[in-house]
């Protein structure tokens, strides 16, 4: 089973469903993107890890990071493994070291994972070649919807959020400091992220 790896490209509001996101993710070595609808939690979860956002409290995810190197497990590789009747399946490969095994997992959760361990995501052929858009009909869908998928370094960017002001630029630099330490202690991290990378700018 020939495997093919997949980076994030983009994290953005689901046009066909209400309170979803779209995780857009591409072929490496290849032009074809394959469109995950995921839930709110978990676009956050991918979103603050994508932009290297420390959350006051530890998510579900981190949760399970902590849990796997207590017990000395250690995440080798995300697998989107499949695709049946509209839903996708994958697995999280980890070692203990002596011996190596596989979580079933929903891809959502095993990206947010893997994204915590640093991972390579993979894919097989007959996922790619059922659910796989070429680039040049996304960019054509893109252009239909107004919805164009965002580099992953800005990912989190594309989750709704508000700063409380119309526009975070005029905000001075202490008020943002203010609102990035309220946003956190909230747990709002898309909110954090828009104000953070405003700061970075000013920086």
């Amino acid at each position: 089973m020939k495997k093919i790896e997949l980076e994030i490209l983009g994290l953005s509001s689901s046009q066909s469903q209400s309170g979803s996101f779209a995780l857009v993710l591409g072929e490496k070595e290849g032009s074809r993107r394959l469109p995950i609808i995921i839930g709110m939690f978990e676009a956050q979860s991918i979103a603050i890890q994508i932009e290297k956002i420390n959350p006051t409290r530890p998510l579900t995810h981190d949760l399970f990071k902590s849990f796997a190197q207590q017990m000395n497990v250690r995440v080798q590789e995300i697998m989107i493994s499949d695709l049946k009747e509209g839903v996708f399946f994958s697995k999280i490969v980890c070692t203990d070291g002596e011996k190596e095994f596989e979580l079933d997992a929903r891809p959502s959760d095993a990206i947010a994972i893997g994204l915590r361990f640093g991972v390579p995501i993979y894919t097989v052929e007959s996922v790619l070649s059922e659910a796989g858009i070429i680039l040049s009909d996304m960019e054509d869908e893109d252009e239909e919807t107004g919805e164009i998928p965002t580099s992953s370094s800005s990912a989190s960017s594309s989750v709704p959020a508000t700063t409380g002001k119309s526009n975070i630029s005029d905000v001075s630099t202490e008020e943002l400091n203010t609102m990035l330490n309220d946003a956190l202690e909230k747990e709002d991290y898309e909110r954090a992220a828009k104000i953070r990378d405003e700061l970075n700018k000013r920086s």
